[in-house]
């Protein structure tokens, strides 16, 4: 069963275009806090922190790894300043054993996961001005 899973999730790759991919790497952040929380609910301290680590790794080496500061100007910056914050976040988490912190780094990637979700199809400057209000209000958090 889980050869199949993973298959499916191989093809969904290869197949998804640069949008649906990056919209694929904040759900996957978020399904790894989502596991972190219940490990730590459950004291498995090893499984938790492998799930940090992912939601951490989704992060830096897919969405942060993905901006490009050159063409993205500000919104690119202040997405690169949420990225960071998130990953310190989550760091803190794991250390303090707080799911306060998972809950809030959650929240934060479903709000972008929606705006940018909200933009598939829409033209550049559309396209900009969701994801430019949700990255700009958490930046300054």
């Amino acid at each position: 069963m889980n050869a199949y899973a993973k298959m499916g999730q191989d093809v969904a790759v290869e197949t998804a275009s640069p949008h649906k991919l990056i919209s694929m790497l904040y759900e996957g952040a978020i399904l790894a806090i989502v596991k972190a929380k219940a490990y730590m609910q459950n004291g498995e301290v090893a499984a938790k922190g492998e799930s940090i680590s992912k939601a951490m790794s989704i992060i830096n080496l897919g969405l942060l790894a993905s901006l490009d500061t050159s063409v993205g100007g500000e919104l690119a910056h202040n997405l690169q300043m949420l990225y960071e914050y998130m990953l310190r976040v989550l760091l803190d988490a794991n250390i303090q054993n707080d799911s306060a912190k998972l809950d809030e780094v959650a929240v934060l990637l479903r709000d972008l996961k929606g705006a940018w979700d909200a933009i598939e199809g829409k033209t550049q400057a559309e396209a900009a001005a969701p994801v430019e209000r949700a990255s700009v209000s958490y930046a300054r958090a």
